[in-house]
């Protein structure tokens, strides 16, 4: 009983994000069943890099791959803006961020579901790495995601969430740029 006491705990969710029960990480993550939410904020510079960060060679899943520049669990309870202000302050020392909405939708595999909530940041940094969470990041040219996608280079959740990015965020900074 000790290890759920340390635990964290998440809210289930349905598909639309009402909150129908809460379970342990440990619970959450090994049945994909307990959808749960998290959040992602993707963050582009002035150039139309995207950064990412190289997850942690300690992380449980997907350690040493390129992911989303900030993401996290929304704890039981807790809003997306908290989460979203608490992830950035953790990850890259961000604070109060000026996130702005860019999809929501549910990501499946054999290990988890979650109802992920997209954000978008534009910030040419510099960004403090926050060495207990991220192994480094660093700014990337779209052609150079592009041409390691498939590779293991980066976390599937990223690469599925890629191709949103190329549809809805991409070609507005082309535009407002």
């Amino acid at each position: 009983m000790k290890n759920l006491e340390k635990d964290e705990w998440f809210d289930i969710v349905s598909p639309q994000g009402r909150v129908v029960g809460k379970a342990p990480r440990s619970a959450v993550h090994g049945n994909p069943d307990l959808l749960h939410p998290v959040i992602h904020v993707h963050i582009v510079n002035s150039s139309g890099q995207l950064f990412l960060q190289k997850r942690s060679p300690e992380k449980d899943l997907y350690p040493g791959r390129w992911d989303t520049a900030i993401g996290g669990h929304v704890m039981s309870g807790e809003s997306i803006e908290r989460a979203l202000n608490r992830e950035a302050e953790e990850e890259l020392g961000i604070s109060m961020g000026c996130f702005k909405p860019l999809f929501r939708y549910v990501h499946k595999n054999d290990f988890e579901s979650e109802l992920v909530h997209g954000f978008f940041f534009q910030d040419d940094g510099p960004f403090y790495i926050n060495k207990k969470e991220i192994s480094e990041g660093r700014f990337w040219e779209i052609a150079g995601i592009e041409k390691n996608l498939g590779r293991n280079m980066f976390t599937p959740n990223f690469e599925e969430e890629f191709g949103l990015l190329k549809r809805i965020l991409l070609p507005k900074l082309k535009t407002t740029s």
